[in-house]
């Protein structure tokens, strides 16, 4: 379970950083006054999440798809189902990212080019925010790098602010490391350790270490340049939910990290039974050859195919569907042994009819698209991709966006994301 420390009232004798000049003026706060007499509004917590364009590291890393999902989405999503804040917003100086912010359903403060700086803290972008939002009385300053957190932990602190009066909270992590002193080149003491008598794991509380996830602090607190202080309280996440991007610098185990202990939306995951696929541009890459007696050619990958029998061995059973005329004698050829459908004007008519064939609800039901025509069904069924060079519209519609293009490893790389789904389902369902 987490566990929560409350942090005796105390002051805070170092800055984490200090407000920038040339800020605009700041605006006069609204009354807190509600309607009567001694009725007063709750204060408004805003979560922010700071993401700026220039990242050195990784180039626009704050929407590189961690788990076909901008890194950024993980933690909005956390943010918004928690229900803990009256907004949330993006804090950005880059176009993209503030796409990205909108499709989530943020809302996006552009901040101005002196808080974008390599130099700039994230406390001069803090102070930036405030000043041109005067309803916000606390923040939640919530790391875009952090994609396993979850609503819950942004539930309980959003209680320690408002109920049980802490002015700041921040998220730490619990670590059994002993840390030594470097004196000199090759000389050092024990810091935390006697090492005559080193404890056992079992027998030592272990330390506590920022985590980077969130920073919570009330108006009056930031505005005199803290972020941490006044009555303060930490609150400790779990080890597997404290995955730190600017730390992980291995991508693709961040992945595996997300994809077993993230947080993926209200409802929970039910076992795939059906994937339905678009033919052209997922199975293959929309390329159509005509030989000279006008026979219709076309290609696949043989990872893709892979892919589909991976799926049928574990019991989910693979459908092909097109809106195109495409050669049933073609696509046989191939031999993926796939009940299919072409010439659909339809496609969501056609995947309801197998659903109600199959016995399924639609949160047994996946599906591939990669066409304005597959919109309607992505955002239908349980689990949803598109190929990375699906249109905008299939991948503003989807949860799961590949990395592979549509006939280049797109089904494989889906399927497997699947399978490593149901795993985590499966599990769920033995605790």
């Amino acid at each position: 379970m987490d566990s929560v420390e409350k942090g005796a009232a105390t002051s805070v004798s170092n800055p984490r950083g200090r407000p920038s000049r040339g800020r605009p003026p700041k605006l006069q706060r609204n009354s807190r006054g509600g309607q009567g007499r001694g009725v007063e509004k709750p204060p408004h917590l805003a979560a922010l999440i700071l993401a700026r364009g220039g990242s050195k590291g990784i180039p626009l890393k704050n929407i590189k798809h961690l788990a076909g999902v901008p890194l950024i989405g993980w933690v909005l999503r956390a943010a918004l189902d928690s229900g803990a804040f009256q907004s949330v917003w993006v804090s950005t100086d880059h176009d993209e990212i503030e796409n990205v912010a909108k499709q989530f359903g943020a809302q996006v403060h552009r901040r101005s080019s002196e808080v974008s700086k390599d130099s700039s803290t994230s406390l001069d972008a803090i102070i930036e925010f405030l000043n041109y939002h005067n309803e916000v009385d606390i923040v939640g300053n919530i790391q875009a790098t952090s994609p396993c957190l979850h609503p819950t932990d942004l539930q309980k602190v959003a209680e320690m602010i408002r109920e049980e009066g802490y002015d700041s909270v921040f998220s730490v992590v619990r670590r059994h490391q002993f840390r030594w002193s470097e004196i000199q080149k090759g000389v050092t003491e024990p810091l935390n350790l006697n090492p005559a008598k080193r404890p056992r794991r079992q027998d030592w509380d272990g330390e506590l270490y920022e985590n980077g996830s969130f920073y919570f602090a009330k108006r009056h607190l930031i505005e005199m340049g803290y972020l941490q202080g006044g009555k303060m309280a930490y609150y400790e996440m779990r080890a597997e939910h404290s995955v730190d991007i600017d730390v992980d610098i291995d991508w693709p185990i961040a992945e595996q990290r997300v994809l077993r202990y993230g947080y993926f939306g209200k409802e929970k995951l039910k076992e795939i039974k059906l994937l339905v696929c678009n033919i052209d541009g997922c199975l293959t890459n929309g390329h159509i050859y005509v030989s000279g007696d006008q026979k219709e050619i076309i290609s696949y990958d043989v990872k893709d195919a892979i892919g589909i029998s991976l799926l049928k061995k574990s019991g989910i059973e693979v459908r092909l569907i097109s809106e195109r005329a495409c050669s049933k004698q073609t696509l046989s050829s191939l031999k993926l042994d796939c009940k299919m459908e072409v010439s659909v004007s339809d496609k969501l008519a056609v995947v309801d009819e197998w659903r109600k064939e199959m016995g399924l609800c639609w949160k047994e039901v996946a599906y591939l698209g990669n066409e304005v025509s597959d919109e309607e069904c992505l955002k239908r069924v349980g689990l949803s991709g598109a190929p990375a060079d699906a249109c905008s519209t299939a991948q503003k519609a989807v949860g799961y966006i590949c990395k592979c293009n549509g006939g280049r490893g797109a089904i494989r790389e889906f399927a497997e994301h699947i399978c490593l789904l149901m795993e985590k389902v499966n599990n769920s369902c033995q605790k």
